[in-house]
């Protein structure tokens, strides 16, 4: 490991932790505000793919699963389980009132599937690890927060492409990442704060 390693690893894991927290709020705002189409009571929509529409919010969404996969990759496990109780925190705060138990539920279970399936995957490899708990992520946020939300999930597949769209995005940053901490001999925090798998 280089000298400059530990101090990189912190400002690194710092920002993808204040940029994950960023991503919350971001998310709502985009809702309200950002789309090709807005519906009379304030929800602008993007399209996602032929024929599918989603709230714009989603690629905020999709990003955050990647950007915890981040700070857990360079702050550790517990900076990882922390961020996700600081953006459900925020989540609460920022979500509007008739969405706030969705969005709250949604963002931790989904958050926490991501956690759950990077943590051993990681050891494989950083792609691999960032792609399957992203999916793994899409699919129980999706599903959760349009069942609570409107008992509804009939819009799955404009929710879970919109969020899979900043996964694929992700990936020849992740990929590049992977190979920069390889060249300074930066290894991943394990799964208890201790470096060394790859």
């Amino acid at each position: 490991m280089t000298d400059l390693a530990p101090s990189l690893r912190w400002r690194e894991g710092l920002i993808c932790l204040a940029a994950f927290a960023a991503s919350i709020p971001a998310a709502n705002w985009l809702i309200g505000h950002v789309g090709t189409t807005c519906t009379p009571d304030g929800l602008c929509l993007i399209p996602v793919a032929p024929g599918l529409m989603a709230p714009s919010g989603v690629l905020m969404a999709g990003l955050a699963l990647v950007l915890r996969d981040i700070v857990q990759r360079r702050l550790g496990f517990a900076w990882g389980l922390a961020a996700i109780f600081i953006g459900g925190a925020i989540s609460w705060a920022v979500s509007p009132p008739a969405l706030v138990a969705a969005s709250v539920l949604a963002f931790v279970l989904s958050e926490l599937a991501d956690l759950l399936v990077y943590t051993p995957l990681q050891r494989r490899g950083l792609v691999l690890a960032v792609v399957a708990s992203g999916i793994a992520g899409i699919i129980v946020d999706t599903l959760l927060f349009l069942y609570l939300a409107f008992g509804d999930v009939s819009y799955f597949w404009g929710q879970a492409v919109g969020k899979g769209w900043m996964v694929l995005v992700s990936i020849p940053f992740i990929a590049w990442l992977r190979q920069r901490d390889r060249r300074i001999g930066l290894a991943p925090l394990g799964v208890l704060g201790q470096g060394g798998f790859k």
